[in-house]
């Protein structure tokens, strides 16, 4: 088994979020401070907006092209990883949702924060288990399993929140 630290961890998350963070914030205030903040809304902004999820699907087609195989080769593996994660989603979902419901909080933001609690940032996972462990690790593997989980149980989680929405803010919304 490898072996790795903390420092490893850290830096691993630094270059993948940390960097970008820090781009993006200097971005933002140069062009506020050269160009305005009319011109970057309008015109950096939309053009740089897809920079996220064109490096998000190339990360998981790649981890897909290579961790395809073994998603058809090991179904038990799949769903021993798919289980607890679809559980997982649900569990924070509804957890999230009710609570705000309950606390008072409108359809808009109850939405808003149950959606962000059930999501992951498998992008992040990913990152971090390929470069601790390696591209053919298992931790790679769990972590390529993780968006093909994510995306449909949270897209069918829409149609519940339409449907609660209806339900329980017929009134308020």
């Amino acid at each position: 088994m490898r072996k790795f630290s903390i420092l490893d961890a850290a830096k691993t998350v630094f270059i993948y979020l940390g960097i970008p963070f820090i781009g993006g914030v200097v971005t933002r205030y140069a062009s506020f401070r050269f160009k305005g903040r009319n011109w970057f809304e309008n015109v950096l902004a939309p053009k740089i907006s897809l920079i996220t999820p064109v490096a998000l699907l190339f990360t998981i087609v790649v981890m897909f092209s290579l961790k395809g195989e073994y998603i058809v080769e090991l179904p038990y593996n799949v769903l021993r990883v798919a289980i607890p994660l679809a559980l997982y989603f649900l569990i924070m979902w509804f957890a999230t949702f009710f609570i705000a419901y309950k606390l008072g909080v409108d359809y808009p933001k109850t939405t808003a924060v149950a959606f962000t609690a059930a999501s992951n940032d498998f992008e992040l996972a990913i990152a971090v288990a390929i470069a601790i462990w390696g591209i053919q690790s298992d931790q790679a593997f769990a972590t390529v399993i993780g968006p093909l989980i994510e995306v449909p149980v949270l897209i069918s989680l829409v149609n519940v929140a339409l449907k609660l929405r209806a339900k329980l803010y017929a009134a308020g919304s």
